[in-house]
């Protein structure tokens, strides 16, 4: 009966990034100027907290990235609340990193309760609200179960010790076809550049994921010490496959859609998306991580500078790390748990499941995945601006 379930919900959920399909141009000028750097403002200080006496929480999250049963209740959730007491409104709110960003920069800039007690945003926009001091610093006493942390999430270059986020779930980016009519598959990104793919190609317009790839096709270390010269090394390589037409589309998530009806043949996608794509759509396409490597990214749990229930907010981190709470989560998003212990309780709800190294990598599969470093605010107006340029020649 737990696994129709969960095929039911894969069939019908709509994946956490879908909203960026429709952004548009709108959300390209927002990206460029959502990268400023801030200037010199003193950063604001933290609300006070009032959990003791406000049994409420507000929670910001993406589409379809909780587990969620056929009359729209979250199951995780409901019992949360029951164990705890504290109510959570929660909202789908966030449609991509950006756009999110724009709404609320100015009220957390003056130190604004912006409505949400914690959101899950991406490692890169998570780095922007540290460096300005946007998030609050939890107190770990109230997150025990952070001890179920993956140890290779535990100390990012963003945030040393996990002191202003913790992770929520996580993807890879890589490379799919279709299995029908590229049957001999894929092995690299520079296979999406054979001639017989011609206008048959589509990639992310994640920068990170995109460029993150190409770079590592050409053998940078996108985790290590690069700069300009490689940035723009990789960025010349899809703006030549753009300009010669081999890249028929530069999209979020409505890629899939190209997928579907065979405008595309290939990709650079992300790795939940195509485990729904073939429960939804028939099984004819197959992910991969490139022989050179994909990247791995996390959204993470920040909790606002403004917010006046942070207790609250920890409590519900703390929840979300029990292994067989993750598990569930992870039984109907398909994407990363960051929590040790998930995999061997999802095997009480699917053991085909726990085998998915889509959604419970080994070391091995971990080892083949990269994150795109952490960008001086310099270097994001820069390279945001050289990879919108192909974006808006495209």
């Amino acid at each position: 009966m737990i696994r129709a379930l969960i095929a039911q919900a894969r069939r019908a959920q709509v994946n956490r990034r879908t909203m960026l399909a429709g952004a548009g141009a709108g959300a390209t000028a927002l990206a460029l100027a959502a990268c400023s750097t801030g200037g010199a403002a003193a950063k604001p200080t933290p609300a006070a907290d009032k959990s003791d006496t406000d049994k409420t929480l507000n929670w910001a999250n993406w589409a379809a990235y909780i587990d969620e049963d056929d009359n729209g209740n979250y199951p995780t959730l409901v019992q949360f609340e029951k164990e705890t007491g504290i109510k959570v409104n929660y909202e789908v709110a966030v449609d991509d990193n950006n756009t999110y960003y724009g709404k609320v920069k100015d009220q957390l800039a003056l130190g604004q309760d912006i409505g949400a007690d914690t959101v899950c945003l991406t490692d890169w926009m998570i780095a922007r609200w540290i460096r300005f001091g946007y998030g609050q610093k939890l107190n770990h006493d109230n997150i025990p179960n952070l001890a179920n942390l993956t140890p290779s999430l535990e100390n990012p270059d963003f945030d040393p010790g996990r002191e202003y986020s913790v992770p929520w779930q996580g993807g890879f980016a890589g490379i799919c076809w279709n299995t029908e009519k590229v049957p001999g598959g894929l092995e690299s990104v520079d296979d999406l550049w054979n001639p017989d793919l011609k206008g048959r190609v589509g990639v992310l317009s994640e920068m990170r994921d995109t460029i993150g790839l190409i770079m590592l096709q050409n053998g940078v270390d996108i985790s290590g010490d690069w700069g300009d010269d490689e940035f723009t090394t990789a960025n010349d390589i899809l703006a030549k496959q753009v300009e010669d037409g081999q890249v028929r589309n530069i999209k979020g998530n409505s890629y899939l859609e190209d997928l579907k009806n065979e405008d595309t043949l290939a990709a650079i996608c992300w790795s939940g998306d195509i485990t729904v794509l073939n429960a939804e759509a028939g099984d004819k396409w197959q992910f991969a991580i490139p022989s050179a490597g994909g990247t791995i990214w996390n959204d993470n749990f920040i909790v606002p500078i403004g917010s006046p229930r942070k207790t609250n907010a920890e409590t519900l981190i703390n929840y979300y790390y029990e292994p067989e709470v993750a598990a569930e989560v992870a039984a109907w998003v398909n994407y990363i748990t960051p929590v040790v212990g998930a995999k061997e309780a999802a095997i009480a709800i699917d053991p085909a499941l726990a085998d998915n190294q889509l959604i419970f990598p080994d070391e091995q599969t971990l080892s083949q995945t990269s994150i795109f470093r952490t960008l001086t605010p310099a270097e994001e107006q820069k390279y945001q601006a050289e990879f919108q340029r192909i974006l808006l020649g495209s």
